[in-house]
């Protein structure tokens, strides 16, 4: 993915801008970026701020701030288990550039664990192909036997530390237009929305509480559509001669180039290119329930591997984590919190390796826990001072309930009638005693038609189909057993 799918990806810039300074730049030269400019298509600020966030492609192997043995292992290995031969191969499976493949590959052959097969149908360098020596074969099942990891190159603790403080949720603005668009097809008070967008602008944690059914798990899960900046997350990282997974396809969007044509074929010096251990992306959004454990939150060691997989809240810095159903854990509540007071007070986090060595990494992502408990039965008041926004998601109001039933209605093609809500509303509160909560209205239209379509009628309204759906909200009480003879 090269500069202008980037950008067309942040939304700074269109298609259509990026291919005309793309005729520009076939025409007269220079870079991409400066024709975006003097096109008009991107401020020169806005153009430098994002720039200076894409991790830079190394210029030789000091840069990558990794040894090059490590990295000519990496590189044996994956030729090894992916049965590669060409240089383009290498460097698609290992994310380094033309210049410093060719230097590992260079030190492979001098060493004896590689020999050049030639170039085939090709003259492009790109094309060589080599295979393993008998030595080869022999070094390299012994660097799997000590680390079985191969592919993409790590970065540096260090390179990855910068990269998340310059990717912080703080630096996208949140608007109210923004939050009433991710919640699309949701309904709910004004108010909520001006509560959410100081909690979302602050990257400060946030508590969602209140009774069930009232849409807490769905506001959590709208903000993973209010942001729309493209983040960098690394595959791996490289801390004290141990390897770190991070990037995780189940978790991470990657972004996807345009079909933008930059170039005729690969260039050697992939201009305007980011580094590719990094992988764009959209700011994660990672949510955990009733499964989340204490285990879950520290570096998972394989010891038949030799490396570690991230925990969830480190793949999820620059975005979201969400703790769902929070109280409902198998760890206790108090364990849970005592473990993030430390980085939700401090913005660090520390992870241990099996080694014993400690490292410590900014903890900048946005936490919100919803919970339909009590939060006091749950958090003592320290830990509660450390939640700065508490936004009760709470039973809507009338009109609301009536926004959100004449929706479901048009959406299962019922007529709806003024007398037939306020029928269903009266059956609710007062004869079955419940209080309204938003998830209602589609629970009971559901119902409705379930029970039409089971007698072969068109869906609608009936009396009793509406008491059957009604009994289905709550379990009937059983009345006081009789006292025995």
């Amino acid at each position: 993915m090269r500069l202008g799918d980037l950008l067309i990806q942040a939304k700074l810039v269109t298609a259509d801008n990026v291919a005309n300074a793309l005729r520009m730049q076939s025409e007269k030269g220079g870079r991409l970026g400066d024709h975006l400019v003097a096109s008009g298509a991107i401020a020169p600020d806005t153009l430098h701020a994002f720039l200076h966030r894409i991790p830079a492609e190394p210029a030789d192997i000091p840069a990558t701030g990794i040894d090059g043995i490590t990295l000519m292992g990496l590189l044996i290995k994956s030729l090894y288990g992916g049965h590669l031969e060409t240089v383009r191969q290498f460097m698609d499976a290992i994310k380094l550039p033309y210049h410093i493949v060719s230097e590992l590959v260079q030190m492979a052959v001098d060493r004896q664990l590689l020999y050049t097969l030639g170039a085939r149908a090709s003259t492009s360098p790109l094309d060589m192909c080599y295979t393993l020596t008998e030595e080869g074969r022999r070094w390299v099942i012994d660097a799997l036997n000590q680390m079985r990891y191969s592919g993409p190159a790590p970065v540096t603790l260090e390179d990855f530390n910068q990269q998340v403080n310059l990717q912080k949720v703080t630096h996208e603005l949140v608007t109210f237009e923004k939050i009433r668009k991710a919640m699309g097809d949701l309904t709910f008070e004004d108010s909520m929305i001006e509560q959410s967008g100081p909690a979302l602008n602050s990257g400060r944690a946030m508590l969602l509480y209140g009774p069930p059914g009232n849409g807490k798990t769905s506001v959590a899960l709208c903000f993973a559509n209010v942001f729309t900046d493209v983040i960098y997350v690394p595959y791996a990282i490289f801390v004290e001669g141990q390897i770190i997974r991070v990037y995780d396809p189940s978790l991470h969007t990657v972004l996807n180039p345009s079909d933008l044509d930059h170039d005729s074929g690969l260039s050697f010096m992939r201009l305007e290119e980011y580094d590719s251990r990094w992988v764009p992306c959209r700011r994660p959004f990672v949510l955990v329930g009733g499964e989340l454990t204490l285990e879950m939150l520290d570096l998972r060691f394989d010891p038949s591997a030799n490396f570690y997989e991230a925990p969830m809240h480190i793949k999820a810095l620059g975005g979201c984590f969400v703790i769902d159903d929070f109280g409902r854990q198998l760890v206790s509540p108090t364990q849970l919190l005592n473990r993030w007071i430390v980085p939700l007070e401090s913005r660090v986090d520390y992870l241990k390796l099996h080694t014993g060595k400690s490292f410590s990494i900014p903890f900048e992502e946005l936490v919100i826990f919803s919970t339909n408990l009590e939060p006091e039965d749950l958090m003592d008041p320290a830990f509660l001072r450390r939640i700065p926004y508490k936004i009760e998601v709470g039973a809507p109001s009338l009109s609301v309930y009536h926004q959100i039933f004449v929706k479901e209605c048009r959406r299962q093609r019922l007529d709806f009638s003024e007398a037939l809500f306020e029928h269903i509303v009266q059956k609710l509160t007062q004869e079955k005693g419940l209080e309204l909560a938003a998830y209602q209205p589609r629970f009971l239209v559901d119902q409705v038609v379930a029970t039409c379509r089971f007698m072969g009628q068109e869906p609608h309204f009936e009396p009793r189909y509406i008491s059957y759906a009604l009994d289905n909200l709550r379990v009937k009480r059983s009345s006081p057993a009789r006292p025995s003879a």
